[in-house]
């Protein structure tokens, strides 16, 4: 039987401030693990949290794009394999949920107005999201967390970036550079998103040898300390951590934390 444990994270770029809600999302999730509940639940309850936490840059805290609209990205993946991600999406204030209703689908990515018409088929909520008029992020929110079982699960989710494109995605949607998950780690990114994504962030780390530790500062020093990098992770063998070289509010919960 494996130790259960959560870790989430609320952004790199954002301070001590932000991190009541974060704190809120782990214990929510931990709430559903200690309870004997699946790994792929505690990530999804735990995203739905800071997708509702408006200081937060994803779902109702979204960022407006140049043209003042709100399209929102988010994916989540399981260590048995499967995989659902959703790209520039509106009128969705959680979009992880539909992401994670490509989990069982022959399809694993949507984009644009053809996610938003898949999620009306479905009866996923739809509304408005008047998001943030934060003038800069560069962020995500994202949770990793192993259940008793030893399944690993992951998930992300973004506003996106103020002033970009409509239609700009970066990382966090992106399997590879944004969230990784094998049997062996589960790893989440956050931060500069055309950055993290050439680099194909996540998937280089999990290929790396050591410790999750010596990982994960492998990841960030691929970088010039100028471009604000975050990353969470766990291992199956019980190894739970948040790193970055700015500033990200994060926290871990487990029967050891």
């Amino acid at each position: 039987m494996s130790k259960p444990m959560i870790v989430c994270h609320g952004g790199a770029g954002h301070t001590a401030k932000d991190q009541p809600g974060v704190d809120i999302a782990a214990d929510t999730g931990w709430a559903i693990l200690s309870a004997g509940g699946s790994a792929l639940a505690a990530v999804l309850a735990a995203v739905e949290i800071m997708e509702d936490d408006p200081v937060l840059n994803a779902g109702t805290g979204g960022r407006k794009r140049s043209d003042g609209s709100i399209q929102l990205d988010a994916a989540v993946a399981t260590s048995d394999g499967r995989l659902g991600a959703i790209m520039a999406i509106e009128d969705t204030p959680n979009p992880i949920h539909v992401a994670a209703g490509l989990l069982n689908e022959k399809i694993h990515i949507l984009v644009g107005q053809g996610a938003r018409d898949w999620a009306d088929e479905r009866g996923y909520p739809k509304a408005t999201v008047i998001g943030s008029d934060s003038p800069s992020a560069n962020d995500t929110v994202g949770s990793v967390a192993i259940d008793s079982n030893g399944l690993m699960a992951v998930a992300t989710s973004t506003g996106g970036c103020s002033g970009r494109p409509r239609g700009r995605v970066g990382d966090t949607p992106l399997w590879g550079p944004g969230l990784w998950i094998d049997e062996n780690i589960a790893l989440a990114a956050t931060g500069i998103g055309e950055e993290i994504t050439i680099k194909m962030l996540c998937h280089r780390i999990a290929i790396q040898t050591g410790t999750l530790q010596e990982r994960l500062e492998y990841g960030l020093s691929l970088f010039d300390p100028s471009i604000e990098v975050g990353l969470i992770g766990l291992t199956a063998q019980g190894e739970g951590l948040g790193l970055a070289n700015t500033g990200m509010p994060w926290t871990i919960r487990s029967a050891d934390q």
